[in-house]
């Protein structure tokens, strides 16, 4: 660690009050030299991506959410329209929804909002109301699992204040995905178990002509709104998808948008010692060899961003873990991203960072304002704020000594414009990286197999359930009565049997447990 360092490593957008820290990465010269041709084929392919190339081969779709927050760089009219449009639409309505314009059968105004999606369509959501939601004019409340036992503890929470108060979110490109449509039904349900009709108190975010869209067209929702297929889950918090629920939290959706152009306009820019995102990029390849040999630890030091760790994970994962590279080759690219937030994690997995394998670099995220309004001293002359930046720095410094390298970012507070400048710090940088390590970003087929091997557990369950009779038998008995996999057969027996629908007789080993209706 050196003053000199320093000084040449730190990135800074002063009239954003934004800078990035790459001093203890100790990235040589060299391996910048190396790389310079893909940086300037990365810069070319963001110039392409931006101006409507088609980026995701495999489904023969553009990438556009960089235009979500510049509408000007559309490619076309009709592309641009489709992007103002849809906020102009929903800032009219989340109005009328706040003046009661719009109100529940029962009058007066919705009070809460009950979101239903999965992926990016609720992580996107939850990160923007956990960091600048706190004062938020409608609460949110998720459905963000299949988990039965979560969405009956969520609708206790919202019974405080009454289903016929809950406005309804539901989130779903396709209409089709499981989790989505499940909680919807089930939210459903619980809206006729209380007497009120569902789909007048609904509202929808789904691409037109979908399942979803259809469904909320039969059932008479109180709004649609567009979601397009250029804009990827892990993208798509800056779109409808993210923009509704913070237009109806209240929330100033401009200025987070407007953080977002801010961070594009820096990081377009082809000066690779001034962008922050190409850097950034630089020094994943640099801590990971271009081979995803290190996990990224992400560690803010805000309360408010305790989910941001949460929403890397699935832009960083989906996006890079890829198993061949855009020439066919196996290649097994990624990088794993785990975190919580600091200093909680001085007190939980530190001690391992510092003193156990050297698996990983860390990401510290800096916000300089401690509080508004005045602190107290919890020391002579000391407050908690004075603390917390402590910690932060002591701990970078001893995992520096320590050998283990790390990246900090620093906002001068959590803002709607600062949080859109991270996002979108984090979205380029992804798209950086991918092209360094000639991947496509902008696909998931691993998440597609696991939907498709849920699917063949399901088939599998409902031919359980009609084989299970009053007569014992064991899992091998019944796999061949159905001919399926006997291990399946087995898990769906005992999930049968967990949830009271078959009878288990415990034997000495899976292979001899017995089963009845």
């Amino acid at each position: 660690m050196s003053w000199r360092s320093y000084n040449q490593s730190l990135i800074r957008y002063p009239q954003y009050g934004f800078s990035l820290d790459l001093s203890l990465m100790d990235i040589a010269p060299s391996d910048v030299a190396v790389l310079a041709p893909k940086i300037h084929k990365a810069f070319a392919d963001m110039v392409a991506v931006e101006a409507g190339a088609i980026a995701n081969p495999d489904e023969g779709r553009m990438v556009g959410h960089y235009w979500l927050r510049n509408a000007d760089l559309a490619p076309n009219e009709q592309l641009k329209e489709a992007i103002v449009g849809p906020i102009a639409a929903l800032k009219a309505f989340a109005e009328k929804i706040h003046n009661g314009t719009v109100q529940p059968p029962s009058g007066g105004c919705f009070e809460q909002v009950l979101l239903i999606g999965i992926g990016g369509s609720a992580l996107g959501p939850q990160l923007v109301s956990e960091a600048i939601g706190q004062n938020a004019r409608l609460p949110l409340a998720f459905f963000d699992n299949t988990d039965p036992a979560g969405m009956d503890s969520v609708l206790a929470k919202l019974s405080k204040i009454g289903l016929a108060k809950t406005l309804v979110l539901v989130i779903s490109k396709s209409g089709g995905t499981a989790e989505t449509r499940n909680g919807m039904l089930e939210a459903k349900v619980a809206y006729e178990a209380a007497g009120l009709n569902f789909g007048h108190h609904a509202i929808a975010v789904t691409g037109i002509g979908s399942k979803l869209d259809n469904y909320a067209t039969q059932g008479q929702f109180l709004a649609r709104f567009p979601m397009e297929d250029w804009v990827g889950g892990r993208t798509s918090v800056l779109s409808t998808v993210g923009l509704v629920p913070a237009a109806l939290q209240g929330l100033d959706i401009d200025a987070l948008l407007d953080g977002a152009a801010a961070m594009d306009t820096e990081t377009r820019k082809q000066d690779v010692h001034q962008n922050a995102a190409m850097q950034l990029a630089i020094a994943w390849h640099s801590a990971t060899n271009g081979k995803g040999e290190k996990d990224m630890v992400v560690l803010p030091y805000k309360d408010s961003l305790v989910l941001f760790s949460k929403y890397l994970q699935q832009l960083v994962m989906e996006s890079l873990g890829k198993e061949k590279d855009l020439d066919g080759n196996i290649v097994h690219q990624g990088i794993a991203v785990y975190g919580n937030k600091g200093s909680t994690d001085q007190h939980a997995y530190i001690q391992q960072l510092r003193d156990g394998v050297n698996n990983f670099f860390a990401t510290f995220i800096e916000v300089r304002k401690g509080r508004n309004g005045p602190s107290i001293d919890v020391d002579p002359g000391i407050t908690s704020a004075d603390y917390l930046q402590g910690f932060l720095r002591g701990t970078r410094k001893a995992l520096y000594a320590a050998g283990r390298y790390s990246v900090t970012i620093s906002i001068p507070e959590v803002t709607p414009f600062q949080l859109g400048l991270l996002i979108a710090l984090f979205e380029r940088t992804v798209s950086f990286y991918a092209s360094l390590v000639n991947i496509n970003a902008y696909h998931q087929p691993g998440v597609e197999a696991g939907k498709k091997a849920a699917g063949d557990f399901i088939e599998t369950l409902m031919k359980v359930r009609e084989e299970l009779s009053s007569h014992s038998n064991s899992a091998e008995e019944i796999s061949t009565a159905i001919g399926a996999d006997p291990e399946d057969v087995y898990h769906c027996l005992i999930h049968l049997a967990a949830n009271g629908e078959a009878k288990i007789t415990s034997g000495a080993t899976p292979k001899e447990d017995r089963f009845s209706s």
